[in-house]
């Protein structure tokens, strides 16, 4: 991003000396975006040495350092506006760099969702970290009453008495271990979750009772309840969130909040955090249970890179009250570039990047530009569409009547998804503007 790319920054919550470290990373074939031309020289060279968007090769994954920079200054503006915190959810990239920039404007901390992802945060110096779900692997939990220290912070969630005596059974072994975790309610057909309200202050209870337990918290996640901003899922939404309101205030009223917590209420991913802060903003205020302090926290993970897809159809800047109130849309960050390697019939292009390079689980690329060399001058493609997507391939449709391809062309895709863009690449260039510089300013590492 700009800052991040140019400036070196430095973020509190994270350790920036490991984070810096990977400008020291020799690059070479483990790196499909670059070219064997590239191998040999540290990441950091590579970008200083001055290469364009000319000097890669497809198929190609890339990101927008201005665009990334203005979804995350847009964020967390809105959140600062509206008295909520923001724990971005950091499986959408597995990119510390990322991480990084997220912390440095604002962030309370970042979001994981598995023991492995845990360790990733632990090793660049995460000092507060949420993991949305539950620990049940004894080794997991283990490592963590081990690994947490003042500079090592972690709350996980808990939705079930299985689960509570699960990890009360494990912790047994670790004399003096304590974990914080919140009670996670969901909702029917949804994904994990207490089902009611009333089985979730059941597991409250017992978790206040255990002696390795400390419950910091209620929340979950809105999302696996609904799939498009019509009446009925945004009903359905408003509803969940309701009860996860009704809890909270249940747990209050019985004082089942660990002495002195600092207590969070926590929903919210990139298609509905709007309706979240409308609900539950209330409640977020200090002194709410005896001396803490009660932090509504949104964990939002796509807002960042956003997408020409899904998220373009379905985040709250792009439709309702939010637009309606100046909120500007996210603008999407990340591209895919393909090649055009076969012409086997009239009006089919087939091209080098499939599913290995790119997301196709929330909809099929979406062809934009066309070009005849990468980083040369591209022209928008209109009328053409992907129809299908192989390993290794995607089938272009275009009208041969008014479009001209040539073996060697080069189209740019918009793409659908970025949590499962991410994870097909280990290694991927920012762009200083995808709209205007083809600068590489910086080289994303992930790890997943």
């Amino acid at each position: 991003m700009g800052s991040m790319a140019t400036d070196n920054i430095n973020a509190p919550g994270i350790d920036n000396t490991v984070v810096d470290a990977l400008d020291s990373i020799e690059l070479s074939w483990k790196f499909k975006a670059v070219p064997a031309a590239s191998h040999g020289q540290s990441a950091g060279a590579y970008v200083a040495s001055g290469v364009s968007l000319a000097d890669l090769q497809t198929p190609l994954l890339t990101l927008d350092s201005a665009a990334m920079s203005a979804n995350v200054e847009h964020m967390a503006h809105w959140c600062a506006d509206k008295g909520v915190l923001l724990a971005p959810h950091g499986k959408t990239t597995m990119a510390p760099q990322m991480w990084r920039e997220q912390l440095a404007r604002g962030a309370w901390g970042i979001t994981l969702a598995n023991a492995s992802q845990l360790r990733v945060g632990h090793a660049f110096g995460l000092q507060r970290v949420m993991v949305a779900n539950s620990l049940t692997d004894p080794q997991a939990i283990t490592w963590l009453a081990g690994a947490q220290s003042p500079t090592f912070s972690v709350v996980s969630w808990v939705d079930s008495l299985q689960t509570v005596q699960l990890q009360e059974a494990t912790l047994s072994d670790v004399p003096g271990s304590v974990i914080d975790v919140i009670v996670e309610l969901g909702g029917t057909g949804g994904r994990t979750g207490l089902r009611t309200v009333a089985q979730a202050v059941d597991v409250a209870r017992a978790v206040h009772a255990s002696t390795h337990l400390r419950l910091v918290g209620v929340g979950g996640y809105e999302g696996s309840l609904a799939h498009s901003a019509d009446v009925d899922a945004l009903t359905t939404v408003r509803g969940y969130l309701t009860r996860v309101k009704e809890l909270h205030d249940l747990l209050l009223s019985e004082n089942l909040y660990a002495d002195g917590a600092d207590v969070i209420v926590t929903a919210g991913g990139s298609a509905y955090f709007d309706d979240v802060v409308d609900v539950l903003g209330g409640c977020s205020n200090d002194g709410a249970s005896g001396d803490a302090r009660v932090d509504v926290i949104i964990r939002s993970g796509a807002y960042m890179v956003h997408d020409d897809g899904f998220y373009r159809g379905i985040s709250p800047f792009a439709r309702g009250e939010q637009a309606e109130a100046g909120n500007a849309p996210f603008t999407s960050a990340m591209h895919a570039w393909a090649r055009v390697v076969s012409l086997p019939e009239a009006g089919l292009a087939i091209l080098d990047a499939g599913k290995r390079d790119m997301p196709v689980d929330e909809g099929l690329p979406e062809p934009q530009l066309l070009g005849r060399s990468l980083g040369g001058e591209m022209l928008e493609l209109s009328g053409a569409s992907i129809s299908a997507v192989n390993d290794q391939h995607c089938f272009l449709r275009f009208n041969p009547a008014t479009t001209v391809l040539n073996i060697g062309d080069v189209v740019r895709l918009g793409l659908s998804h970025p949590c499962t863009a991410f994870d097909k690449w280990t290694l991927i260039p920012v762009l200083a503007d995808a709209g205007s510089d083809n600068r590489v300013v910086d080289l994303i590492h992930t790890f997943f």
